[in-house]
């Protein structure tokens, strides 16, 4: 698997930027470690800390295989659990097992996933009949018009996908998650999508895994030069949060987090969770279920440590404050909010068109 031979493919971008943030050390915490509490409170459960497993692979046997350990892990973690696209369902529904892990994970919430052109294409009535025999508790709508640009079969027609997601909100019984897959989702589009009714957004932004480069590595090697001229496309996570505070509570951030350092940060930046896919799919591989709950738990203890050297007895006041932003990325978030803000304005000649 490309992804988990880091050997032989590079497939990460340069850093996600969470390097320009840096914390404000409390020398006087008037805490003690026992009494530090990273748990939250996500689609309506308590879970054990602001992480969560983000949506990966399934529908082969070493995608049931990965799905079934990621699933008791999650479980034993107490964090949620994102599935991979659950579109090959429509075209094999015997695979349905690979990703029905529920009576697996538990209590903790599972995430259905689905790309956002077949919410277009899909029938809706058909889709619900399915998330609710997966008893997913949220729905995760991904965006990847760049991975599906280097893909031989991949779509290549992606209008009216805002329309058919303000309907599937809409229609839909549970929470409308929208993600990107790695090159971020802009401030004014994230307020657009809270606005059509999704109940959080995955920004997902670059410095993680770049899908162009994994879907490169598929191509005929001759056709893999116009992949490389994306090698560090899209808007990196951590400038994506800064610039997006006023939508804290709505957030969710994956895209290169690395490090429980740059999960504490994103958080303190007003990421509601932090997800992580490519460590945590090479830690399954490496490891399984053990590997997986080692990694995640040196997260967690990272972030109570992060919590306690801040003040912060909660998640709640790790997001209060405790973080400032260094001059160059400062400086890259101004600029972007101007390039943002101009593109939203129109220009003289549409105006007078």
């Amino acid at each position: 698997m490309i992804c988990t031979d880091p050997s032989r493919f590079s497939v990460e971008g340069a850093g996600a930027g969470f390097e320009g943030v840096r914390f404000i050390h409390e020398a006087l915490p008037e805490l003690t470690a026992a009494e530090v509490d990273p748990s939250v409170r996500f689609l309506g459960t308590r879970i054990a800390s602001p992480l969560f497993i983000s949506c990966m692979t399934g529908g082969s046997e070493g995608g049931f295989r990965a799905n079934t350990m990621l699933a008791e892990a999650a479980g034993r973690l107490g964090i949620p659990i994102g599935l991979g696209s659950i579109r090959v369902l429509f075209r094999e529904p015997s695979l349905f097992e690979h990703f029905h892990i529920k009576p697996i994970a538990g209590d903790v919430p599972v995430l259905a996933n689905i790309g956002a052109v077949q919410v277009r294409d899909l029938d809706h009535p058909e889709l619900f009949r399915l998330l609710e025999r997966l008893e997913v508790q949220a729905l995760v709508v991904h965006l990847n018009p760049g991975q599906e640009l280097f893909q031989p079969d991949g779509d290549r027609d992606f209008r009216g996908l805002k329309e058919a997601l303000k309907r599937l909100c809409g229609d839909a019984r549970l929470p409308v998650i929208v993600k990107e897959t790695g090159f971020g989702i802009r401030p004014s589009l994230a307020r657009e999508l809270l606005d059509a009714g999704a109940s959080h957004i995955d920004i997902a932004g670059s410095g993680g895994t770049n899908w162009i480069s994994v879907e490169s590595y598929r191509l005929p090697e001759k056709s893999r030069g116009r992949a490389s001229e994306f090698a560090d496309w899209g808007i990196p996570t951590a400038l994506l949060l800064a610039a997006s505070r006023e939508l804290r509570g709505r957030l969710i951030a994956s895209g290169g987090i690395r490090s429980g350092i740059d999960a504490a940060k994103a958080v303190a930046l007003g990421a509601e969770l932090a997800g992580l896919a490519l460590p945590v799919i090479r830690a399954v591989a490496d490891g399984g279920v053990d590997g997986v709950v080692a990694l995640f738990n040196e997260l967690e203890a990272t972030i109570r440590n992060v919590m306690l050297l801040t003040g912060s007895k909660t998640v709640h006041d790790l997001r209060r404050g405790t973080v400032w932003i260094e001059p160059a990325l400062a400086a890259s978030i101004d600029a972007f909010a101007r390039a943002e803000s101009a593109r939203a304005v129109p220009s003289a000649e549409e105006v007078l068109a």
